[in-house]
């Protein structure tokens, strides 16, 4: 059947209505441009082509505003660098030298020391602030400490969300800050964040060299498992210590490998081992060796390729000798060293980073008796080991290791203030500062802050105490911040000025 001829020959035929009766020269040649797929062709080249026309007008309006090349304009000139400053009228312990020295000030430039100019001296166009005769100090160094671990107790810091971690550390960085500890050597937690933020500003604290995790083996010192967590097989999930950064546990040298690798993937300036039994830990005894010398090597190597050291938390003979052998180059705690121990660390070199473990009201709280009866051995052995370091002459650090003790943080330098029962009080000063920031430097390549720290030099951070004391007679001053630190400044910052 014909269908009935109702368009012209010019006409558009849909193709819906095509009969197919080609008998009819309009309609056996349908029109496609009302199809459904043509029309979306269509509408997306109309968008395209609206946008373009949009885009080549915002180009013309924004012409006038471009260089001669088509660019954005130059930037303007760069703000002016801040004034130099200079503090003036003050007595001067630098940090290597146990000795006062007068008529002398410090001139800050940026966040560095630039000079040490006669107190008569023009200041030419430096800002001048009067220290009206108090004592300016390098700020403190805190060689064993744990940023993340130290506000929390324990049981909070192996169960919370790590975020909630974090948050806590943030605040207690910027009251460590003004305690008047500028730097910190955090030996185990994850500080990496927190150190990224108090690098960029967002956050005041001291500067961070961070361990990352501790690296343990199985029922070490790091290993904070329940016993019903064990055993351990190959498909087992990582446990929550492990995964919020606090601690990693690692068996044989494969694994410690591994685990040494990944906390220098993600920042470590140094690694923690721990090569022996410790107090806060559940399980070992205080006189377990941990980690065999092949295992402690492997972790020193691998260290060593990327141009760092190995730390490691021991407290007795076989366990900081095994240690020495493996290459380790730093001893934390050790208060069990005998004499020929000591000989030995003498002779290699290496660092005593030695805490004033006394089992007193600033020790770290140990409620269950395992725990307790350890403390007090450790507590022994801290007055001979004071004497034997200053006796065979190691080289010695200070730190607290104030650890899931939150109460013990407002006491925070009375812990280097207790140690004039055995050093003069300037030697002790010396300890928190010029000596510690030679241990920093331990790290090689891998140092975050490549400047002197710990002394107040030429060329070296401007970290600066400004306080109310004499450190010939006590330092019971750095026991009460609030009133007695003036002024605080870190990277040539002013943090605290009450001047």
């Amino acid at each position: 059947m014909r269908r009935p001829r109702s368009h012209s020959p010019f006409e558009c035929v849909p193709v819906e209505t095509f009969t197919g009766d080609v008998t009819d020269a309009a309609a056996s040649r349908p029109c496609w441009c009302c199809a459904p797929v043509v029309q979306a062709i269509q509408q997306r080249v109309d968008r395209d082509v609206s946008r373009r026309l949009f885009l080549g007008g915002a180009a013309a309006l924004l012409a006038p505003f471009r260089g001669a090349a088509g660019q954005a304009p130059a930037p303007g000139p760069p703000a002016p660098a801040p004034r130099p400053l200079l503090l003036t009228n003050l007595r001067l312990f630098d940090g290597t030298s146990a000795s006062i020295r007068e008529g002398v000030a410090i001139r800050i430039e940026g966040n560095l020391i630039a000079a040490l100019p006669g107190a008569g001296e023009a200041p030419g166009e430096a800002r001048v602030i009067d220290c009206g005769g108090r004592l300016a100090m390098p700020g403190l160094i805190d060689s064993h400490w744990h940023a993340t671990l130290c506000a929390v107790p324990q049981i909070v810091a192996l169960t919370a969300d790590v975020p909630y971690l974090h948050l806590i550390a943030a605040r207690e960085a910027e009251r460590t800050l003004l305690r008047g500890f500028t730097t910190v050597r955090d030996a185990g937690g994850p500080a990496f964040p927190l150190k990224r933020a108090i690098d960029e500003g967002i956050v005041a604290g001291p500067r961070i060299y961070p361990c990352g995790a501790m690296i343990s083996q199985t029922s070490g010192h790091g290993d904070f498992r329940l016993r019903h967590d064990v055993p351990r097989g190959s498909m087992t999930p990582l446990a929550q210590f492990e995964t919020a950064g606090v601690a990693m546990i690692a068996d044989g040298e494969a694994e410690v490998l591994r685990r040494v690798r990944e906390q220098l993937m993600l920042g470590a300036s140094q690694i923690k081992l721990m090569a022996g039994g410790g107090v806060a830990s559940p399980y070992d005894p205080l006189d377990s060796i941990q980690y065999t010398e092949a295992e402690l090597r492997a972790g020193v190597a691998a260290a060593a390729d990327w141009g760092t050291y190995v730390m490691t938390h021991v407290y007795t003979p076989p366990g900081i000798q095994r240690a020495i052998r493996a290459g380790v180059k730093s001893i934390e705690h050790g208060q069990l060293a005998d004499e020929e121990t000591v000989r030995m660390m003498a002779g290699e070199g290496i660092w005593w980073s030695l805490q004033p473990f006394l089992a007193d009201e600033d020790a770290n709280i140990k409620e269950d008796p395992f725990g307790r009866a350890k403390q007090l051995e450790v507590a022994r052995g801290t007055e001979r080991a004071y004497e034997l370091v200053q006796r065979f002459r190691v080289k010695t650090a200070w730190g607290t290791d104030i650890l899931f003790s939150p109460s013990n943080l407002p006491n925070h330098a009375r812990q280097l203030a207790k140690l004039t029962r055995f050093y003069d009080p300037l030697e002790v000063l010396r300890l928190a500062t010029g000596n510690a920031g030679e241990l920093l430097k331990l790290c090689g390549p891998r140092n975050p802050y490549p400047h002197d720290l710990g002394v107040i030099a030429p060329g070296a951070y401007a970290d600066i105490l400004i306080a109310e004391g004499d450190p010939a007679r006590s330092l019971d001053f750095l026991t009460d911040p609030a009133a007695k630190l003036k002024l605080i400044m870190k990277n040539g910052r002013i943090h605290k000025d009450t001047l």
